[in-house]
């Protein structure tokens, strides 16, 4: 199995996640959809309609932070190679060329005609995750592409709505808060908070708390930091080997490229072996990203880090009022994201970063600079 590579620093010329957010608009060009428009004055709407936290100085804190620090900037990719271009284009055309996908993983499986949804998936950055995953093995990164559709049919990610979630989160075993060095979201797993039995809707209840993250991921960013806290854990509520070996397989298979660094602390001895048990399912690049038992401030910076983990911020669950709030504002990103890809002409291999802010050139824009250029 292959794993998400650490980002390589580069040069870059796409927008920072600090200075990509619009801030208002003039004359007769609509404003960007999203994350922040101008109605009055330089009005924050996401902020305003959600009362969400801007810093730790907020006091208690219930709500998610909307974004990251503006000192927190994504590590850049390194700018692809003129193999890796090619590379890319012959699998932007095979994907393109879909017009079926598979409704199951069975063999002989039926087929149903791809969705808008399904296109939208395929981005420009989705297709380079999966040939860097695959190690720019064209064939094998197609295939994949394909096996994640149909593996989010069958498993339905679509149909895990908040309501049937719900019930996993009341007591907060799962937090998406602040953003960590690198402008990655992260997501707190505290298995002291167990509230149910080991059942199918535990591994759904990640699945859709990993939508969540890439939901609120910014311009630039493509990976998430996962906080493991194994503090006044007991025994039974940490993962079974089983339930971890599902979760291995559909973070490695289909979200590739995703995990920017796992940080785990309050490691007892009993579940440091569980991991050992683990270990061999575990793909070298995945087991670099592993940080074990780390002063958390080095990598989470201390006003969006829990002040239970060693930061300054004052958090305390409140599930009537955190999970609520976490869905609109993933909702009010999709809606975002899906008018701007409705926008640019509903295309295969459309940039990241325009469907996040709307402020750097779609795909058909900037094909049409470039033959003007030409």
């Amino acid at each position: 199995m292959t794993a998400p590579s650490e980002p390589t620093p580069a040069p870059t010329n796409d927008t920072s996640a600090a200075s990509a957010l619009p801030s208002s608009t003039s004359g007769d060009a609509p404003a960007p959809i999203g994350q922040e428009t101008t109605t009055n004055g330089n009005k924050d709407v996401e902020l305003d309609e959600l009362d969400l936290p801007r810093s730790a100085a907020d006091g208690l804190i219930q709500k998610p932070f909307p974004r990251p620090l503006e000192t927190s900037q994504p590590l850049p990719l390194a700018e692809p190679t003129s193999d890796q271009l090619s590379k890319y284009d012959t699998v932007l055309k095979a994907v393109s060329e879909w017009t079926t996908v598979p409704t199951t993983s069975a063999k002989n499986a039926p087929t149903e005609p791809i969705t808008d949804d399904e296109r939208m998936f395929l981005t420009r950055e989705c297709l380079f995750r999966y040939l860097r995953a695959t190690k720019w093995n064209v064939a094998e990164a197609i295939g994949r592409l394909q096996r994640t559709l149909t593996w989010r049919r069958e498993y339905g990610v679509a149909k895990l709505t908040p309501d049937y979630i719900s019930v996993e989160n009341e007591t907060g075993k799962q937090v998406l808060l602040g953003y960590d060095i690198h402008g990655r979201p992260c997501l707190y797993l505290l298995p002291s908070n167990q509230n149910t039995e080991r059942s199918d809707r535990q591994i759904q209840h990640l699945v859709f708390m990993l939508e969540r993250v890439i939901d609120l991921m910014g311009p630039d960013q493509e990976t998430l930091a996962l906080i493991v806290n194994y503090n006044e854990t007991k025994s039974g509520q940490n993962a079974s080997v089983g339930q971890a070996k599902q979760t291995l397989d559909f973070l490695q298979n289909h979200y590739p490229e995703r995990l920017g660094r796992a940080l785990v602390i309050n490691m007892p001895f009993l579940i440091m072996g569980f991991f050992k048990l683990i270990t061999p399912f575990i793909d070298p690049l995945t087991r670099n990203k592993l940080k074990f038992n780390e002063d958390l401030r080095e990598h989470v910076p201390a006003s969006q880090l829990m002040k239970s983990m060693g930061g300054d911020v004052e958090f305390r669950y409140e599930h009537s009022v955190y999970w609520p709030t976490l869905n609109q504002l993933a909702d009010q990103r999709k809606a975002a994201y899906r008018e701007r890809w409705i926008q640019g002409g509903k295309h295969i291999g459309e940039y990241e970063n325009y469907l996040k802010t709307g402020t750097s050139g779609s795909l058909s824009q900037r094909q049409e600079s470039s033959n003007g250029t030409a």
